[in-house]
C-alpha cells in the first residue's frame, strides 16, 4: 500500500511520553531479544533508527512526485512562560540525529513546540453535551492530551505540511 504513496506522515512522539512508557523505564524487546530495563529516551532513539532503516530500504525517493494533478475550557491565550511548556529537548535531538543519518530525504516538522503554545487544543469537555453541570465540571478534570480536536491546531499542522511540500516542490 505504502509504495505507492506519494507522500507519508510519520508521528511518534506524543507515544513516548513519562506517563506512557511505565515511568520512564520499562523493558522493551527489539527482534528476539528482550532489554530487561531500557531507558526510554535510547528506546526512542532505537525505534526512530528502525524507522530510518525501513525509510532508507522501502522508500524510492527517486520515483516521487508532487503537485502533478493529482481544564482548558474557555482559555483563549497561548501559554507565554514558557517555564510550564513540555520538554522534549533530548527526544527532539534524537529524532535530529537519526534524520541526519537517513540516506532517503526526510522533512522534519517539529509541531511539538509551536502546539505546546495552545491552552484549548484538548477536547476534554467539548467531546459530548453533557446532561448537568457537574458532569461537565468532571469531564474537565480528563485532558486528553494525545488527540487535538479542535479547530486551530491541526489546521496549522496542515498549513505547515503544505507549505513544506510547495517548498519541496519547488527545490525538485
Amino acid at each position: 500500500m505504502y509504495h505507492d504513496a506519494d507522500l507519508m506522515v510519520f508521528n511518534t512522539g506524543h507515544w513516548w511520553t513519562h506517563e506512557k512508557t511505565s515511568k520512564g523505564e520499562d523493558y522493551y524487546q527489539e527482534g528476539d531479544y528482550v532489554y530487561p530495563r531500557l531507558k526510554v529516551l535510547n528506546a526512542y532513539q532505537k525505534a526512530l533508527t528502525t524507522w530510518s532503516r525501513w525509510i532508507d530500504k522501502n522508500v524510492d525517493s527517486r520515483r516521487t512526485q508532487w503537485n502533478s494533478g493529482g481544564q482548558c475550557d474557555k482559555e483563549i491565550e497561548p501559554i507565554l512562560n514558557e517555564t510550564y511548556l513540555t520538554k522534549y529537548t533530548s527526544k527532539m535531538r534524537a529524532v535530529e540525529y537519526v534524520i541526519q543519518n537517513t540516506k532517503t530525504p526526510v522533512i522534519y516538522l517539529n509541531i511539538s513546540r509551536l502546539t505546546d503554545y495552545r491552552k484549548d487544543g484538548h477536547p476534554s469537555i467539548y467531546r459530548r453535551k453533557y446532561k448537568t453541570k457537574e458532569e461537565g465540571n468532571a469531564a474537565g478534570r480528563v485532558q486528553d492530551c494525545s488527540h487535538w480536536c479542535l479547530p486551530g491546531v491541526p489546521d496549522t499542522w496542515n498549513e505547515l505540511l503544505y507549505a513544506s511540500l510547495v517548498k519541496a516542490g519547488r527545490e525538485i
